[in-house]
């Protein structure tokens, strides 16, 4: 099977993503989670030909599948291709060497390829080493790891805030009891762990009882929520005055920070209402375009089953005069 074929995937919320992100021909857009180019393959026939397409993956085997498809459809676009993580935006698009960019995009989550392909580490089913590095190149820390050596209150912790699980310290104190007699290297066998701390009751409800541990240990592996926080920042210092950034998460933690940055950044004056002048002198960057985020229907749900969780946010940046 080729590269091409591993990462080609159904594109969340395509059309409501194109609606919001409202390209012209011309424009510089930024896809900082390039994966299979699904959104980035529609997109760069809007830009076509003078546009300029820029995207962002840590996994050069995404970058190397999406470069084979986007040549596919544009031949005669050049989309410039960028190996990183989108909490290194600035780094990145200093390299890129462009001015300001038009519209951007997020779509987070862990792409169908890096789910499939056992040897990464992210699945709770099989056999696979506990590894859920992003880029596996760059990053030293796994998820065995983390497994082995932090301590009951540090994985308590991170399965309760990044995984939202009920069962957080049981889980914790099973693991640290498992691994005093062997080392645990494989998701079978934190799996396996995972549903003995768990009580039976509660297994039988909310998918598999492992979810929401292998959620937190590939947030705490990578970094992710630190990395969007970063990522959401910088995106919004590059956009131009007009520009739209479009963010598409997966579970609470990822669209609680995209709420809040977006919250944040469209404040105005903070003084207290009985002061005559303002001088707080702070004045709002976005706009929000979307009160309440938007969300897969039925009939894309039933077409693909991992735009259930989709929640998709959208905002404008305004000039410096709020407009």
């Amino acid at each position: 099977m080729s590269l091409t074929s591993e990462y080609r995937h159904i594109p969340v919320l395509l059309d409501e993503v194109l609606e919001a992100l409202d390209l012209h021909e011309g424009d510089t857009f930024v896809d900082c989670t390039l994966g299979g180019a699904g959104h980035s393959r529609e997109v760069e026939a809007r830009i076509a030909p003078s546009g300029l397409l820029i995207g962002i993956d840590q996994d050069q085997a995404a970058l190397d599948a999406a470069a084979e498809q986007l040549s596919a459809i544009a031949p005669h676009m050049q989309p410039l291709l960028l190996r990183g993580n989108f909490g290194d935006l600035d780094e990145l698009l200093i390299t890129a060497e462009v001015p300001g960019i038009d519209a951007i995009l997020f779509d987070l989550g862990v792409s169908s390829p890096q789910l499939d392909f056992h040897e990464r580490g992210f699945s709770y089913h099989g056999d696979a080493r506990l590894d859920m590095r992003m880029d596996p190149g760059k990053h030293t820390k796994t998820a065995a790891e983390v497994i082995n050596t932090y301590d009951v209150a540090d994985l308590t912790r991170i399965f309760r805030d990044y995984g939202e699980e009920r069962w957080a310290s049981r889980i914790a104190q099973f693991v640290v009891k498992a691994r005093a007699t062997s080392k645990i290297e494989t998701a079978d066998q934190l799996v396996a762990i995972v549903k003995d701390a768990i009580p039976a009751s509660a297994r039988r409800k909310g998918g598999h009882p492992a979810r929401r541990t292998f959620q937190a240990l590939r947030i705490e592996v990578n970094q992710e929520l630190d990395m969007l926080r970063q990522g959401l920042d910088a995106a919004v210092r590059w956009l131009l005055p007009g520009g739209r950034i479009v963010v598409i998460s997966y579970h609470s933690l990822e669209d609680r920070i995209v709420k809040e940055c977006f919250s944040r950044l469209s404040q105005g004056c903070t003084c207290p209402p009985d002061l005559p002048v303002c001088v707080c002198g702070n004045k709002p960057v976005l706009q929000i375009m979307t009160r309440k985020p938007i969300m897969a229907g039925d009939e894309e749900v039933e077409r693909n089953p991992r735009a259930r969780s989709a929640r998709m946010r959208v905002a404008r940046k305004l000039d410096q005069d709020g407009r």
